[in-house]
């Protein structure tokens, strides 16, 4: 009877551990946080590009758009502008999807080059002007803007609608956070591209004053000279491309939202490379030329639309960050002032941190390093340990996924064609201070060709700089605070 009530009491006992010790491991063991992605949309989507006719939509020329007001205290004016994928303005020559996807990631990999070209210089110490344009073998393709997606016809820029000149009319400019210089083609023209509006004449605008040689825009150009007292700039850009023209100020106009007299840009007469399409380009990095720094924004914000999408938003100046932003600090580096640096500290996946190195993506005292956040590059960039981290994190949590081979710079995909939607493992983004960002799963994994194949939409970089895409950023309304040194991501604020 004894020895019965002992085997009772030990299995008892035994069963009660076996309790314990499960709750307490459910309890320690981090439960995966997923997404969905919907498979079918991004389908429906890259198809729809490869057919959609802009001419087929006619209210870009004449689309006015009201400023989002967030949280500004500022009195400066506020802007406005369309923003607009490239496909919402130029239809595509591609029948293919997987030929389109080929030809943005080659210009992609072209704007990386120049982000990293421009940084090694700095760090070296060589002036642009010691520097001669190299003629571009890659094929031109067409930009656009209001912000419209850049990618139909081959790059991930985005574009905004403006006006120059008075009386002022409309262009679709270049978007750009990663250069700083404003141009736009210019008559005569001794070599211009096609793009999609008549071509900038100076003789039919009135605020049209070209800039002196003693001046102190010239003198902030990187590369001039002089004629007949009158300045000239050159910017060329790391895939081959460039620009050479007189300086000027002219009259910006942003819709209905207002103007800005005397703003110095580029009259291009000569323009060669992979600018076809769009009238020139918005430069709004943290230099002193740039549209930003002229017009004494105190901050600025963009939604990017989906890659792939005919839809629009806005570019706004001056209008504050929206109260439910996730904030980040936005910091300068000493050696290029044109970049937006940002405090990104790791990553997580499904829930759960990714272990890297602390201190991976900070700025040395040399001025290497860091992350900097770029609307005109396409596939966010890291460095190599923390891309094998973030993608080993992922792979591990999606071994119940299809995968298929490798896709041009992408070393992680999947076959989904045979599912309309899949609960994928969330990559979130960390700032530092509990404070983290939830990417929607179409912003990491997105298709590479028409039938299903999505791949892992990170690559790695031998450069120390890391870049934060546009491919993140879309659908997500990034606001940069100047005044507060600051960066915020909003969604569904676009």
């Amino acid at each position: 009877m004894a020895a019965a009530s002992s085997n009772h009491f030990l299995l008892s006992f035994s069963l009660f551990l076996s309790f314990l010790f499960t709750s307490t491991l459910a309890r320690l063991s981090p439960q995966t946080t997923t997404t969905t992605l919907d498979v079918s949309s991004s389908l429906s989507l890259a198809q729809h590009i490869l057919s959609f006719d802009p001419q087929s939509l006619k209210a870009f020329a004449q689309t006015q758009t009201q400023p989002l007001f967030f949280n500004s205290s500022t009195s400066a004016a506020v802007f406005s502008v369309p923003l607009h994928s490239r496909g919402s303005v130029h239809k595509t020559h591609h029948t293919d999807y997987k030929a389109l996807v080929a030809s943005r990631l080659d210009r992609d990999s072209a704007r990386v080059d120049s982000l990293s070209t421009k940084l090694l210089l700095a760090l070296n110490g060589v002036k642009k002007s010691q520097l001669r344009p190299l003629p571009t073998q890659i094929q031109a393709e067409a930009l656009s803007t209001p912000i419209i997606s850049g990618t139909s016809q081959g790059s991930g820029e985005y574009f905004s609608r403006v006006g120059v000149g008075n009386p002022a009319k409309q262009y679709y400019m270049v978007l750009d956070t990663g250069s700083d210089i404003n141009w736009i083609q210019c008559e005569p023209c001794n070599e211009c591209y096609q793009q999609s509006d008549p071509i900038f004449n100076p003789s039919g605008s009135s605020t049209y004053s070209p800039v002196t040689c003693e001046s102190k825009q010239c003198s902030s150009l990187e590369v001039s000279a002089c004629r007949s007292g009158k300045c000239l700039y050159q910017v060329s850009y790391g895939d081959g491309s460039y620009t050479v023209g007189d300086f000027v100020t002219e009259t910006v106009s942003f819709g209905n939202s207002g103007n800005m007299n005397g703003v110095a840009l580029g009259c291009g007469h000569d323009n060669e490379g992979l600018f076809v399409g769009a009238a020139g380009l918005l430069g709004l990095g943290g230099g002193p030329l740039s549209l930003t720094s002229q017009i004494k924004a105190t901050s600025f914000s963009y939604c990017l639309v989906d890659r792939d999408s005919t839809g629009s938003s806005t570019l706004d100046f001056n209008s504050g960050l929206p109260a439910d932003s996730v904030i980040a600090p936005l910091m300068k580096s000493r050696k290029v002032n044109t970049f937006y640096y940002i405090g990104l500290t790791g990553f997580s996946v499904g829930g759960q941190a990714v272990n890297i190195s602390p201190g991976l993506f900070e700025i040395n005292e040399a001025g290497e390093g860091g992350v900097i956040i770029d609307c005109g590059t396409a596939i966010t960039r890291l460095q190599t340990q923390a891309y094998n981290a973030l993608r080993d994190a992922f792979v591990k949590q999606t071994q119940g996924l299809p995968s298929a081979s490798g896709v041009a710079l992408f070393d992680t995909c999947y076959d989904l064609s045979s599912k309309s939607s899949v609960k994928v493992p969330t990559v979130a983004f960390h700032f530092g201070e509990g404070k983290s960002l939830d990417l929607p799963a179409k912003n990491y994994l997105i298709p590479v060709d028409s039938s299903g194949t999505f791949c892992f939409a990170f690559a790695p970089t031998s450069s120390s700089m890391s870049i934060i895409g546009n491919v993140q950023q879309q659908g997500t309304r990034v606001s940069f605070d100047l005044a507060n040194n600051r960066v915020g991501f909003s969604s569904r604020k676009c």
